[in-house]
């Protein structure tokens, strides 16, 4: 079974993480764990990104520690490098999807439509992010996607909340989901790790 076969077994919900300060990654990373979510998704939108990557494989082993927003064959390679076990990606290209599996970094590729998951399925992705999740048409695209594409699981990602994850998590092909509420930039800023384990413990219990 591969890493992203794996990373629904964790919990329903993929926290999206934007760390500004390198000093955040560990007790943000440890906080998380400790209320029950080990998959984290660290984005790669700042500079403080692959330190922080880098820095929390190495203090949280425990963690299940994935690269977001990668665009390039670059990217992919920084962040295997940096210790990430599986990457996430805005869109689709064939490009990253070979430039991944050459470094053996496991994939879930973002699709927007029928014929990106088309393409995404004819590189063997079978497990996709649907992103911007709720922009795009959330759960009625989710459920309209179901019929022609039984085979297809998906992450939707983008625009969900604690009070919306329900009902995409309700829906046969979801996995999982993921989530930029488990980490506010306030509660980060302010070094509030009580409140992000507090919040992952109310997103592991969406699906108790």
């Amino acid at each position: 079974m591969s890493t992203l076969d794996t990373l629904a077994q964790h919990g329903p919900v993929i926290p999206v993480i934007v760390i500004e300060r390198l000093q955040d990654a560990v007790p943000l990373a440890q906080a998380l764990v400790a209320g029950g979510v080990k998959v984290l998704e660290v984005t790669l939108r700042t500079a403080a990104a692959l330190p922080a990557m880098e820095a929390i494989a190495k203090a949280v082993p425990e963690a299940v520690l994935g690269a977001g927003t990668l665009r390039t064959a670059a990217d992919a390679v920084a962040a295997k490098n940096a210790g990430c076990v599986f990457g996430v990606s805005p869109g689709f290209t064939e490009r990253l999807s070979a430039a991944c599996n050459d470094v053996g970094l496991p994939l879930l590729p973002g699709v927007a439509s029928a014929s990106e998951v088309m393409r995404a399925n004819d590189a063997g992705h079978r497990f996709l992010k649907l992103f911007p999740a709720t922009a795009v048409g959330g759960v009625a695209l989710l459920k309209g996607l179901a019929g022609p594409f039984p085979d297809v699981a998906f992450c939707p990602t983008g625009g969900i909340s604690l009070k919306t994850a329900p009902e995409f998590l309700s829906l046969p092909n979801v996995r999982v989901c993921g989530g930029s509420w488990l980490t506010p930039a306030d509660a980060i800023a302010a070094g509030d790790w009580a409140r992000i384990t507090q919040l992952a413990r109310e997103a592991q219990a969406l699906r108790a």
